[in-house]
């Protein structure tokens, strides 16, 4: 028997609590945050969620924009550059909502500040 090795968490996990986002979902992202070696997963569940978000038939912007804000205040540093590439990638309102959310947190800014010239 081979065991193939499964992440924890999966990236459709992750999709899950980014959608949902109640305070039990963000605890566990937030954990997830905190260790290094999940980033790959986490990154892919928040790919996946704002793929779903575009594909949906109803675009809730509010709530992408929340998940961006909450995302960007909780996000370590390591990260930031990361989450703003794949908001970036794509130009669908879903992912410009998302990404207003973290701009308007300002994880980037805190996370690498501007020199002083």
């Amino acid at each position: 028997m081979s065991a193939q090795h499964t992440p924890f968490p999966d990236r459709e996990t992750v999709a899950d609590k980014f959608s949902t986002l109640n305070e039990a979902d963000q605890s566990f992202l937030a954990l997830l945050f905190e260790n290094p070696q999940q980033d790959e997963c986490l990154l892919e569940g928040m790919q996946l969620y704002l793929e779903q978000a575009a594909e949906a038939r109803f675009l809730n912007s509010l709530k992408l924009e929340r998940s961006g804000e909450w995302t960007g205040l909780n996000a370590p540093a390591r990260l930031q550059i990361r989450l703003m590439e794949a908001s970036r990638s794509s130009q669908h309102p879903a992912y410009v909502a998302f990404r207003t959310g973290l701009t308007r947190s300002g994880g980037l800014e805190r996370a690498y500040p501007k020199a002083a010239v």
